[in-house]
């Protein structure tokens, strides 16, 4: 008998779009989505090839779109993002659809991209499959999301004051998955040649609430299912605020934050592509390969 499998749903998704339309009707600047799609756009230029179909998978804001528009005139572009109002009216063609549930048929793209969106999935195994799927033979997939040590001053000063003040701590920010943890999920999900890097960027900001700001305007704040439902108290994000003073300054008084942006490359299989050595058929020692003696490593007495 076959048996289903159960993802753990650890973002309420319908919070995540609501967030995602309040950040897009407030019209402000986005600094970390600006800074990934100027990125992408560096990390195609080097490509040598021309894309006739492309998928931009999920992306938040459209800008995206338009710089790949932009980069490949001549290319259909596809984007399905999870809101109306995020798909907006561009050179594309658009649909609404969750990152997870790309609705696509097989081998339909030559480039599929995501651009801070695949973050806050609750199956992110499942939506790189779909995306790799959705790949023709040798396509290409970039894709840049929060990751590492995301918010990682925040989420101990939060901790620390809901401790103080209320004797427990509920989950205020999102866990983000590690740099060698998507490398390993890249190869199971079928991807050929991945390589995953890491951007991190450190904002400075002047004290805990310019921080919160930033995150309420980038659709960022908790959506988390296991979130505290009661009220947050003033006195809690003054604490906190005083707490990330104490830690997190620099000596100019100002606040540090970081942010990782990971990025996701890989390949659909293909049988042009290379292969890497079976373990025992190389031809040439490394020793050999390196000019120097082969020895034994002897350790040093401590």
């Amino acid at each position: 008998m076959s048996q289903t499998l159960s993802i753990p749903l650890v973002f309420d998704r319908a919070l995540v779009r609501r967030r995602l339309v309040r950040a897009l009707r407030q019209s402000a600047p986005d600094f970390l989505f600006e800074r990934a799609r100027d990125d992408l756009v560096d990390r195609l230029l080097p490509v040598q090839r021309r894309f006739a179909s492309i998928l931009d998978a999920g992306s938040p804001r459209p800008e995206a779109a338009l710089a790949i528009k932009q980069l490949y005139p001549d290319a259909l572009v596809v984007r399905a993002a999870p809101v109306v109002e995020a798909v907006a009216a561009g050179p594309w063609s658009g649909i609404v659809a969750e990152p997870e549930a790309i609705p696509f048929a097989t081998e339909r793209f030559d480039l599929a991209v995501s651009v801070m969106a695949l973050h806050s999935v609750n199956d992110l195994p499942g939506a790189l499959v779909q995306i790799r799927r959705s790949l023709k033979p040798d396509g290409l997939f970039l894709a840049a999301l929060l990751g590492g040590q995301t918010l990682q001053e925040l989420r101990a000063i939060l901790a620390e004051a809901e401790a103080e003040l209320f004797g427990g701590a509920s989950p205020r920010v999102a866990p983000f998955t590690d740099l060698r943890d998507l490398g390993h999920l890249m190869q199971r999900t079928g991807f050929a040649l991945p390589v995953t890097d890491l951007d991190r960027v450190t904002v400075r900001y002047g004290s805990l609430f310019g921080l919160l700001a930033d995150l309420r305007l980038m659709g960022l704040t908790n959506a988390l299912l296991a979130r505290t439902r009661r009220p947050t108290s003033r006195r809690f994000f003054l604490r906190a605020a005083e707490i990330y003073a104490q830690r997190h300054a620099d000596p100019d008084g100002r606040l540090r934050a970081t942010f990782d942006i990971v990025w996701l490359s890989g390949w659909a299989p293909h049988e042009s592509q290379q292969k890497p050595l079976r373990p025992g058929s190389a031809k040439m020692r490394l020793a050999d390969a390196l000019g120097v003696q082969e020895g034994r490593f002897e350790p040093k007495e401590p």
